[in-house]
């Protein structure tokens, strides 16, 4: 991602925060000097280290060659198309797209059978809580499923994150494009909206303790 100090951040609490609420990832690696990328749900680990677990279908693990070093692993969070008509006169003249992002790079390590059994039933379990019937995978039944996936935990060694909400437009812009992100329409995207309050929030937070 292009640095941009007024963006991004440092903060691993907003880190965690986008990761919890985007499970879903695009890993990356690369494979001969090719990139190779694949698409799957990475939850945190339930540690105190900022580390990431996931699975991947055999035989994603040949394509990716984890045992070859970093990879890669990009969480998108809400995003939309933000108008300059939505901001006021004179403001700006340039379209954009807010956008959270966090990228976090580490180097896998395989799980033994048992640890990926573990968090197949807790990646389960996770999505499956907000089901009206949830159906928790069972262990013994899941086993042969398993034997068809590669479980892995990702200890993160660095990240980036940026949190582009507006920062730099007038408070009345801001607020006009939380309105239109709520409004029906094609660009209509509340949870982008609420990702700017928050930001607006922890901006006006900062500002009273600077």
């Amino acid at each position: 991602m292009r640095h941009n100090p007024r963006h991004a951040t440092t903060d691993e609490q907003v880190a965690r925060q986008i990761i919890d609420d985007h499970p879903w990832a695009m890993l990356v690696s690369q494979r001969d000097g090719v990139p190779v990328a694949s698409h799957y749900p990475v939850l945190l680990d339930e540690s105190d280290e900022l580390a990431l677990v996931t699975h991947v279908g055999r035989p994603d693990d040949r394509l990716h060659d984890f045992e070859a070093g970093q990879v890669l692993v990009v969480f998108q969070g809400a995003h939309g198309y933000v108008s300059p008509s939505w901001y006021v006169p004179g403001a700006s003249i340039a379209p954009t797209w807010n956008f959270s992002a966090v990228h976090c790079w580490g180097t896998p390590q395989v799980l033994d059978a048992e640890a990926n059994l573990a968090v197949l039933e807790r990646l389960t379990a996770h999505f499956e809580q907000h089901v009206d019937e949830p159906m928790w995978l069972d262990p013994v039944a899941a086993a042969p499923l398993a034997r068809g996936t590669v479980g892995l935990r990702i200890p993160v060694e660095r990240f980036t994150c940026k949190v582009k909400m507006s920062q730099d437009k007038d408070v009345v812009s801001v607020q006009n494009v939380i309105d239109r992100l709520r409004a029906p329409g094609p660009y209509r995207q509340p949870r982008l909206a609420d990702d700017m309050e928050r930001a607006r929030a922890d901006s006006i937070g900062h500002a009273s303790t600077d």
